[in-house]
């Protein structure tokens, strides 16, 4: 069961990853924190091409490195917490992005982030 979670989850960061560079890089400058763009060198489509690319390179490696999957689950973890954040801006300046165009939806989010944590964790244990 712990493989097919593995597995489910490496695809569905390639995905996440490759839509970040191509279809869905508006959707998720909604995301980034206007933060970042003062604390790093990099405009919110830099940040979205960076963690897509992460996101595609992390789903490979839970696929394709089995030996290391505690690692690459460990790395992918404290990933979904750094990214957090980005979450809660969407939240907090009210960003609509992927259909969440209401502050029900954008709160309910913020609770998705622990289970992707926790996904990642058990998954590859």
């Amino acid at each position: 069961m712990r493989n097919v979670a593995r597995w489910a989850l490496g695809l569905s960061m390639i995905f996440a990853g490759i839509s970040h560079l191509f279809w869905a890089r508006r959707e998720f400058q909604a995301q980034v924190p206007d933060w970042t763009t003062r604390v790093t060198p990099l405009d919110k489509d830099a940040v979205v091409v960076a963690s897509g690319v992460v996101e595609a390179m992390l789903g490979g490696a839970l696929i394709a490195l089995p030996g290391s999957r505690r690692r690459v689950g460990a790395i992918l973890s404290a990933f979904f917490i750094a990214i957090f954040p980005g979450n809660i801006e969407q939240w907090a300046k009210r960003r609509d992005g992927f259909g969440l165009d209401s502050d029900g939806k954008r709160l309910g989010r913020l609770f998705f982030q622990p289970v992707l944590v926790a996904w990642a964790w058990w998954s590859t244990r």
